[in-house]
């Protein structure tokens, strides 16, 4: 990506960060559900006398809070270009159709990334959790990989999005399937040995293990390094879907569904 294309999306993510920011449902919405999570999870494990695992609930929880944002963000973005009469604007601008969703998931992880900082900080001031990590500086490496491998994935699901008239469906069923499968909460070997294949190709599995294993410790690097290694084959997919999505829409006029 050369230094124009970079700032495009830097610039268009900065603005959906913006336009979300206006929103009394997106802030409502990333204000209270990353503490509900939080609570559910560490009622879910402090029943352990392990204390680790109470800063496993905590980042879980945050985890779980970012896939949510990147899930409904992208969602709920492509809904709402469609909306305002602004998606049709979108796909014929340009710019490869692609590169004009990417800002959307990037702007849905960047507000993601505050869920963990608020479950965090909710389980330290509330349940006395202490947020202390054995690779601190290799921890926000780990969630920022987490989260492009998010944007990543939220990019191939905006693909589908685009030509779905109610996007919410789709994301209501994938929400906690996904992070179940990604050992974002509760460790994936406790699942059926059939979901071992499905978890292992997803970013937000290797995202999960590479923020867990720098909380708890762990070998960081290969989880990251598979991460983002994934995240490109699933930008590749997601560029190669918008493209087809595109010319679909352009021949049977449906961009505009309502």
């Amino acid at each position: 990506m050369n230094l124009s294309l970079a700032r495009m999306v830097a610039v268009s993510a900065g603005l959906h960060v913006k336009m979300a920011s206006r929103s009394t449902f997106e802030i409502a919405s990333g204000l209270i559900v990353p503490l509900v999570q939080a609570t559910m999870a560490v009622y879910l494990l402090r029943a352990s006398d392990h204390p680790q695992n109470m800063v496993t609930a905590a980042v879980g929880a945050g985890l779980m809070g970012i896939w949510s944002q990147v899930l409904f963000g992208s969602g709920g973005a492509i809904q709402r270009q469609r909306w305002t009469g602004t998606l049709e604007m979108l796909v014929i601008a340009p710019r490869p159709a692609a590169l004009t969703i990417v800002p959307i998931t990037v702007a849905t992880g960047i507000r993601g990334g505050y869920t963990m900082v608020a479950t965090l900080g909710w389980g330290w001031a509330v349940y006395g959790v202490q947020p202390s990590f054995a690779h601190p500086l290799l921890f926000m490496v780990s969630v920022a990989a987490c989260i492009t491998g998010l944007g990543m994935f939220g990019l191939l699901l905006a693909s589908t999005f685009v030509l779905t008239r109610n996007a919410n469906a789709i994301c209501n069923t994938l929400e906690y399937p996904i992070w179940l499968l990604s050992g974002m909460l509760v460790p994936i070997t406790v699942l059926p040995g059939w979901t071992a294949p499905v978890a292992n190709v997803l970013p937000t599995t290797w995202g999960a293990r590479a923020v867990h294993e720098a909380a708890v410790g762990g070998a960081v690097w290969p989880a990251v390094g598979l991460c983002l290694l994934i995240s490109a084959v699933y930008f590749t997919l997601g560029a190669l879907s918008m493209s087809y999505v595109e010319r679909r829409a352009r021949i049977t006029a449906t961009l505009a569904l309502a």
